[in-house]
């Protein structure tokens, strides 16, 4: 038995779901999964687009040879080396050995550094160079940096295919459905496809604009990424949120609130902010706690929303660390284009929202620290309600 499913003619997915995978990359949680996604086009010659991670290699054979049915395969296309994508290419080499390798000079590079032997079966590719393989004909793109170097795309100017390496990818196991149209994307995939973009490609927003700009001159009807569903109905929504996430500009006009606190009472400061939001009419806030919330997930609300509020207690005279943490990953990510909003505490001495300030204004790039400021010392009082009320106003006035 195999997992199989066709895409559109003579195109099959013979990808893997791994559902067993706690950490991808070894460092964001996927609770849903994941999958591997691999392409065989059954044309005069049989083309294998990109393979899968070795954990998923065996039944991934078994897929290619039932689509297979006895053929050989002539051309296995790497558009991507990363090892959760190029890991078993080297047995689909030893079971298929009249296979040749199409891809590009770095990424033969990266085969050579991480020991697989193509020597005598290479066949280099350069941008815009194309490649009959019967009815179907496909020239290849360059994709810099989304988000190795050597990743490039292929598009199939027969049926409007563009296989998109790690572009336009997802976390989540398919499981089944393979098609965006066969799933509720904005309820069950939207938050996986975000936090997916700004943690894996996020820093290279400047790169997937560019790669939207050489996309947008071909016909594409049908996007196949390595990660997540295959894009058939609605290419412009996806795209959109695409286009927004890679120039950091906000989904949603909206608060998302990070707190800190040890004790307790600085989350009673991020609550009663919320509390004050919603009370005026802003209720599309978010709330979470940065010792409780995995960074990953923090960094995919703030790509989302308009306008977030740090709430940290002072810790060693210095930012709460796994508050920190966060404001470092945001940095790393380039993250940028954001109003903030502090709420500081401490009892012996309030550091936190000083330095909080200066870390954004110096570190991250066109964002704006708003002049509203609660200060918190120990815990909130009703001295503290005035700064309560004027820091909301200032978040709702400025989203006009």
């Amino acid at each position: 038995m195999s997992c199989v499913r066709n895409v559109t003619e003579d195109l099959y997915w013979v990808g893997v779901n791994d559902n067993r995978l706690n950490l991808f990359e070894n460092i964001h949680p996927i609770p849903r999964g994941v999958s591997y996604n691999s392409y065989l086009l059954m044309d005069e010659k049989k083309v294998l687009f990109d393979t899968v991670d070795w954990s998923g290699c065996r039944e991934f054979l078994k897929n290619v040879e039932e689509v297979l049915d006895g053929e050989d395969l002539d051309y296995l296309v790497v558009n991507h080396m990363e090892p959760d994508h190029a890991a078993s290419m080297e047995e689909v080499l030893m079971r298929y050995p009249k296979c040749k390798v199409i891809s590009n000079e770095k990424a033969f590079m990266f085969m050579h550094q991480f020991g697989f032997n193509v020597e005598g079966r290479k066949e280099e590719v350069k941008e815009g160079d194309v490649k009959s393989f019967g009815k179907h004909t496909v020239t290849f793109i360059k994709a810099p940096m989304v988000h190795w170097p050597e990743a490039m795309i292929t598009f199939d100017t027969t049926n409007g295919v563009l296989f998109t390496a790690d572009a336009f990818g997802s976390f989540g196991a398919l499981n089944g459905r393979l098609f965006d149209d066969e799933v509720n994307f904005d309820r069950d995939w939207i938050d996986d496809a975000r936090r997916y973009f700004c943690n894996i490609v996020g820093k290279y927003g400047p790169f997937v604009q560019t790669l939207l700009k050489k996309a947008s001159t071909v016909p594409i009807k049908m996007f196949c990424p390595l990660h997540g569903p295959v894009w058939r109905s609605d290419l412009g929504y996806y795209i959109d949120k695409h286009d927004k996430w890679s120039k950091y500009e906000p989904e949603e006009k909206g608060v998302l609130i990070v707190y800190a606190s040890m004790y307790g009472n600085t989350e009673a400061a991020a609550q009663t902010l919320a509390s004050r939001l919603c009370d005026k009419g802003m209720t599309n806030v978010a709330v979470y706690d940065v010792s409780k919330t995995h960074v990953s997930y923090l960094v995919s609300e703030a790509f989302k929303y308009s306008h977030i509020v740090l709430a940290s207690v002072t810790y060693n005279l210095n930012i709460y660390p796994v508050m920190y943490d966060f404001l470092h990953h945001l940095k790393v990510l380039n993250f940028q284009k954001r109003t903030f909003g502090i709420i500081e505490n401490g009892t012996w001495a309030i550091k936190s929202g000083t330095l909080m300030k200066e870390f954004i204004e110096e570190e991250l790039k066109e964002c704006m620290v708003l002049n509203s400021q609660v200060s918190v010392n120990s815990a909130a009082d009703a001295s503290n309600v005035p700064e309560f009320e004027a820091l909301a106003d200032s978040l709702i006035r400025s989203m006009k």
